[in-house]
């Protein structure tokens, strides 16, 4: 195809780059040509488990690092990311790559002779086509917010450079495209795929996508609330002085959110991941209810059920939860960065700040600043148990902190904390397996250790051991991964699970003040008001496979309590899922969150000092940046001068 002669948009240039293994008359000939062409199209998505280069934990409040120079996302929040650098953030040409690539086969895919119209075998495929371009513009609402919309067009070449000015839709018209492509695909593509085909979307995921998408919708930094107007008021599209931002506030955008979670609800393809209780199962507080899950955890494992879904121990191909999740290599590297450096073969730089530690729960589900007698939450003194609790496979040493002690389940599947045992159960060398790491200044996986690279070590006291198997082992430094029979299971990263559903169609309802009558696109009629219990049947699953009581009548009848509840239940339940970054943007609260201080132990003490939680005495803490327009990416420089109808983001310079 030939290259065009005017200095046209990159991500529009139709001089595309086609495999070079098929020529351009080749791809249509038969479906066997087409199919490994189509295949090919998603090498240009990343591996969501990687996470150091995504706008997620370690873009907002609920991962820290000092390791800035490896960590795209670390430099976004301290404000390096521009229009001449964008780093890893720039996906703008490449996701226009992807819906270049699709709309030319939605073009030619006639040309197949070999493929029937109307046959199973093309509509599939005419949704897995649908799927990627809508995903394509997804992850380019989800980084820019408003996209230039193409359609089905495919760009003639050699035109003069006005045909290729683009002006970029607003918020809602975007966000409905990519809904409606998403649903348009869930209507093509099956409900569940064999093994063989673990990672390819399916119906429910498509639809994931646009429940996820359309909650931000209607969210109140995108709906016309506070929010937009403090943020968005004056942001106007050139051409024609339209508000790229709704300043209109629209209740029925919660409404159809419900309605798409509902579809997905009532499809009943999926379900929240459970392990059936054993001997060795923790016993529930006397609050939690005793009846078999989803009315109660009386049935269930309640750690077992949560850690064997992100740890690989389940078969991730038969996981009821997950809309859609993919094997991931950088889930694995992602571990490997909460195992200390030096001396257990890790690099140590997934620290998770002390705001994220004190909204777990208690055992009995009240909050840390309101804790029982039962099970106190105490913050001076080491426990000394008689001997050390057991639970699932879990070991909760007797000389730890009170302070991790009576926790809900959901810390101990989650949260490495100082003195937290390792089992790394997969090396052949005893001394190594069955390890506590203390992250005091002189512990075993504290600051004193790190002798050759000073970055490659935590620092809040606090690591992830969500995606962490007991069997996960790195070896020993300098002798390889692999050293001693060390190995690591594989994983798979949820992109979007069930649980994520659920709290997504609570929120939607609370936020419903009359009742609204949605159509779908599979035709149905969905009646959706503010239905107490069925807020309350759907927050319990979560709260109950946690191990946790459920809602209270009062907690239920206010909205105010209930979106308190949803926003924190959604930073313990999503934690390190790449949800939050997006939720305090949409809620509004990305200028109050990121203002508090990253907060964690005394890194610089040993014993009981170290247990003082104190700001992170880092530049890199102290360096980070507010300001509003990281709520947004920028556009690369390049593409904006090329096309002077298409508006930057606010905030950044042209």
């Amino acid at each position: 195809m030939a290259t065009l002669a005017v200095p046209s948009c990159n991500f529009l240039d139709v001089a595309d780059n086609f495999e070079e293994s098929f020529k351009w008359d080749s791809i249509f000939i038969n479906k066997r040509n087409l199919e490994r062409y189509v295949w090919n199209i998603p090498t240009l998505f990343p591996d969501e488990g990687y996470k150091f280069d995504k706008l997620g934990s370690f873009a907002c409040d609920e991962a820290f690092s000092i390791m800035i120079s490896d960590y795209t996302a670390l430099d976004f929040v301290q404000g390096h990311i521009t229009p001449t650098n964008l780093r890893a953030f720039n996906i703008w040409n490449n996701m226009y790559i992807v819906v270049r690539k699709v709309n030319t086969v939605l073009a030619n895919i006639d040309k197949t002779a070999d493929l029937v119209d109307g046959s199973r075998e093309k509509n599939e495929l005419l949704g897995y086509l649908y799927f990627m371009r809508a995903y394509a513009y997804y992850r380019l609402v989800m980084h820019y917010g408003p996209v230039v919309i193409i359609g089905d067009d495919v760009l003639e070449t050699n035109e003069e450079t006005e045909y290729y000015d683009s002006v970029r839709a607003t918020f809602d018209e975007s966000v409905d495209y990519v809904c409606g492509e998403l649903e348009r695909a869930a209507d093509l593509l099956p409900q569940t795929v064999s093994a063989s085909f673990f990672g390819r979307p399916v119906s429910g995921s498509a639809l994931g996508l646009s429940a996820r998408l359309r909650l931000i919708q209607a969210s109140p930094l995108w709906n016309g609330g506070l929010a937009a107007r403090r943020t968005y008021g004056s942001w106007l599209r050139s051409t024609d002085r339209v508000n790229y931002v709704s300043q209109t506030y629209d209740e029925k955008k919660w409404a159809d959110a419900a309605a798409v979670c509902k579809r997905i609800i009532d499809s009943n393809v999926f379900s929240l991941h459970t392990i059936s209780k054993r001997a060795d199962s923790p016993e529930l507080p006397d609050n939690v209810s005793k009846l078999d899950f989803p009315d109660g955890a009386g049935d269930i494992d309640v750690f077992r059920s949560l850690h064997d879904m992100f740890n690989g121990e389940s078969p991730v191909m038969r996981n009821p939860e997950f809309l859609w999740a993919q094997m991931s290599g950088g889930l694995g590297t992602y571990t490997r960065h909460s195992f200390p450096y030096e001396t257990f073969n890790g690099y140590a730089t997934v620290s998770v700040p002390q705001k994220i530690i004190d909204a777990f729960r208690m055992a009995d589900g009240r909050p840390i600043n309101n804790s029982s007698a039962e099970y106190p939450y105490e913050t001076d003194g080491i426990w000394n148990g008689p001997a050390d609790v057991t639970f699932s496979g879990y070991t909760l040493k007797t000389n730890v902190h009170k302070m991790f002690i009576n926790r809900e389940m959901r810390f101990y599947v989650d949260i490495g904390f100082s003195g937290a045992h390792w089992p790394m159960l997969s090396t052949s060398n005893d001394s190594r397996r069955n390890v506590q790491f203390w992250y005091n200044a002189s512990g075993n996986a504290g600051k004193n250790t790190v002798r050759n690279l000073p970055y490659n070590v935590n620092t809040t006291g606090y690591t992830l051991k969500k995606f962490v198997h007991p069997e996960d082992s790195w070896g020993v430094p300098g002798q390889g991964t692999e050293y001693e029979n060390s190995r690591r299971v594989s994983k798979a990263y949820p992109i979007i699970r069930y649980a994520e559903i659920l709290l997504a169609y609570v929120e939607a309802l609370n936020n419903l003040t009359s009742s609204h009558s949605i159509v779908g696109s599979d035709g149905k009629t969905y009646t959706l008001s503010r239905d107490v219990n069925e807020m309350g049947k759907y927050f319990n699953m979560v709260r109950y496979r946690a191990g946790l009581p459920g809602l209270t009548p009062e907690e239920l009848a206010s909205p105010e309590t209930m979106q308190e509840l949803i926003e924190t239940e959604r930073m313990v339940e999503l934690l390190h899922e790449n949800a939050r970054f997006w939720d305090v943007r949409r809620w509004g609260k990305y200028e109050t969150t990121e203002r508090e201080s990253i907060m964690g132990m005394d890194m610089d003490a040993d014993g009981l000092a170290f247990y003082n939680v104190v700001p992170v005495n880092q530049v890199v803490a102290r360096n980070r940046v507010v300001d509003k327009k990281l709520i947004l990416l920028p556009i690369e420089l390049n593409e904006v001068r090329k096309s002077p109808s298409m508006d930057q983001n606010p905030g950044y310079q042209y």
